[in-house]
């Protein structure tokens, strides 16, 4: 029998006739790849349908003019296609686009947005809507909005787009500068936003004590509106300003169907219906939301959007690289800007999840170790007879140490696809149960685990075979 042979033979032997302490090997293998594989699987997929997950409520990313010029005309149709191309060069990615203007109803101060109800709709799915969406001649208007003017799903208003709130908001641009323009962004932009909002209150302020003083209605309706608009979105007031500014360049007012008038107490207007009411618990709730092309008609003007917001399927370094990519284009005028409360819950819900499994994955290591460790040297205290005899007949200490090593590896091979078989029935069922959503099998990641049995297996083994091959072969026969 040649040596290759026997040294097999040893090793089938000491793997197959010894079942029960091989068993206690392979199950330590077998917890410690499980668990392992099932952590790591979680670590890998959570991420993204976490990712997934948040981007069905609201934009992580927001586009608005940089320049100055470029604000009074919004963001053009060519500049969006240019931006959109960059965001969904390398993912997935939904946009809508706003358009703010200035507006009164019942003589008291509002802000509109002109929207696709489609895009907005497929871009906040967590708005809660009560009736329909927006549509022609068909507005929905935001929760505290409708309290204020106490309409419902059903009920007609007068909308009209008064140039004495752009003129009287026309300071509100030169403060207001490059201050956010969206509800959602980070919370750097809010005070300068809200000093453009002022300006426009204290102009709706003065209107109403003129009003008091003619002894008319509608201060009442000023002023209810003033606290609306206290916790009104950047947006209005970004919408606010750039109506002002546009109005102060052109020094027109224009009177397409009545629609325009300096006069506050003007009634006319063009009437709508309120097809829904948005209801988000935000700022949302306090504008009033309508096609594009209706708020085109009715400011007399046709404009790009003030802003573009994106839901784009990244997060971390890959969605600030997007950022700063935009940015950095010489060619486009205009910047981007992640929205901090959305991104940083991505960051620092991930940030505890990889901090969780490393701890867990350290404990299951040494315990893993400790296991696989204590068999082996079970082992081979059981064998020490064996391995004096075998000495004694002139087999190496190399020999036995290969043998024991590979032995160890065996148990962690077996353990190993039995635990990463384990570990992704585990992972699978947990994401099914939490996201509700099936979770693939990464063979990378399953080799990994296989790989990492073995050489945690192999490692526990190192003491025990170092006794092993240091075992004096006369002490052993001398005991016999």
């Amino acid at each position: 029998m040649t040596n290759r042979r026997m040294f097999f033979t040893m090793l089938w032997g000491a793997v197959f006739r010894r079942r029960s302490r091989a068993m206690m090997a392979v199950i330590a293998s077998l917890v410690g790849a499980a668990t392992l594989f099932c952590l790591a699987s979680v670590c890998v997929a959570v991420p993204r349908q976490m990712n997934e997950e948040m981007r069905e409520y609201g934009a992580n990313l927001i586009v608005t003019p940089s320049a100055a010029s470029g604000k009074s005309q919004g963001i053009d149709s060519a500049t969006m296609r240019a931006v959109t191309s960059l965001v969904t060069a390398g993912h997935s990615a939904k946009s809508a686009a706003y358009r703010y203007e200035s507006v009164r109803v019942n003589s008291a101060p509002y802000t509109i947005a002109g929207v696709d109800a489609k895009s907005v709709r497929a871009l906040n799915r967590h708005w809660n809507v009560t009736g329909d969406w927006s549509s022609a001649g068909n507005v929905m208007v935001g929760r505290d909005v409708a309290d204020a003017l106490g309409v419902k799903v059903g009920s007609r208003v007068t909308i009209a787009y008064r140039s004495s709130d752009a003129q009287t908001s026309d300071s509100a641009e030169s403060d207001k500068q490059s201050s956010k323009s969206d509800p959602r962004m980070s919370d750097s932009g809010e005070s300068d936003t809200k000093s453009a909002q002022n300006g426009s209150q204290m102009s709706d302020s003065a209107e109403s004590d003129a009003q008091s003083a003619e002894g008319t209605e509608g201060t009442e309706g000023t002023d209810g509106t003033e606290d609306t608009e206290d916790t009104g979105t950047d947006a209005q007031g970004a919408g606010e300003a750039d109506a002002a500014s546009r109005s102060a360049e052109t020094g027109t007012h224009a009177t397409e169907n009545g629609r325009v008038s300096s006069d506050i107490m003007d009634t006319d207007g063009t009437e709508f219906r309120v097809s829904g009411i948005v209801d988000t618990g935000g700022n949302e709730d306090s504008i009033i939301y309508a096609t594009t092309a209706d708020v085109a008609k009715l400011a007399g003007s046709k404009r790009g959007a003030d802003v573009v917001e994106y839901s784009v399927n990244a997060m971390g370094d890959d969605l600030n690289a997007i950022v700063d990519g935009i940015n950095r284009n010489p060619n486009s005028a205009v910047k981007a800007q992640t929205v901090t409360r959305i991104t940083s819950s991505d960051t620092r819900i991930i940030a505890m999840l990889q901090t969780l499994f490393w701890i867990v994955s350290l404990v299951v290591l040494v315990l893993t170790l400790v296991g696989v460790g204590t068999t082996i040297s079970s082992i081979v205290s059981q064998r020490r007879n064996e391995i004096g005899l075998r000495k004694a007949l002139g087999a190496s200490s190399r020999a036995i140490g290969a043998e024991f090593t590979v032995e160890s590896a065996i148990y962690g091979l077996i353990g190993g696809l039995f635990g990463t078989a384990i570990g992704y029935v585990l992972a699978r069922i947990l994401c099914v149960t939490v996201f509700d959503r099936a979770l693939g099998f990464n063979w990378l990641l399953g080799i990994a685990s296989l790989m990492l049995s073995m050489l945690i297996a192999v490692i526990a083994s190192i003491p025990p075979v170092r006794r092993a091959t240091r075992i004096d072969p006369a002490i052993v026969l001398r005991e016999e």
